[in-house]
């Protein structure tokens, strides 16, 4: 058996198998540093990004509350709008039922 190792091995197909396995132990090393490469130099930035994003969502539930808010004092001020626009057409008939000639 070690006989057939040895052949193999001076072989070009023995010679073929050792490149092919070293190229996908070479592989799975870069894979592998690439992998921890990115994950420390991305990890802080992910983070970062997060705490940005967490922020603006506060901002914009903030920013929801204050619509809510304007929307009622424009619901507020079209009320009022609509009551002196009342008051407009009932001094109006007054004034047109005061200019009535009297017989």
């Amino acid at each position: 058996m070690a006989q057939l190792f040895i052949q193999l091995a001076q072989s070009p197909t023995g010679a073929v198998i050792t490149i092919v396995s070293l190229l996908l132990v070479a592989v799975i090393i870069g894979y592998f540093t690439a992998w921890l490469y990115a994950k420390s130099v991305y990890t802080p930035i992910i983070k970062g990004l997060e705490t940005d994003k967490e922020n603006l969502i506060k901002q914009v539930d903030g920013l929801h509350e204050d619509v809510k808010k304007l929307n009622g004092k424009v619901d507020k001020l079209n009320d009022k709008i609509n009551k002196l626009e009342e008051e407009i057409e009932e001094k109006e008939k007054e004034i047109k039922h005061m200019k009535k000639p009297k017989k």
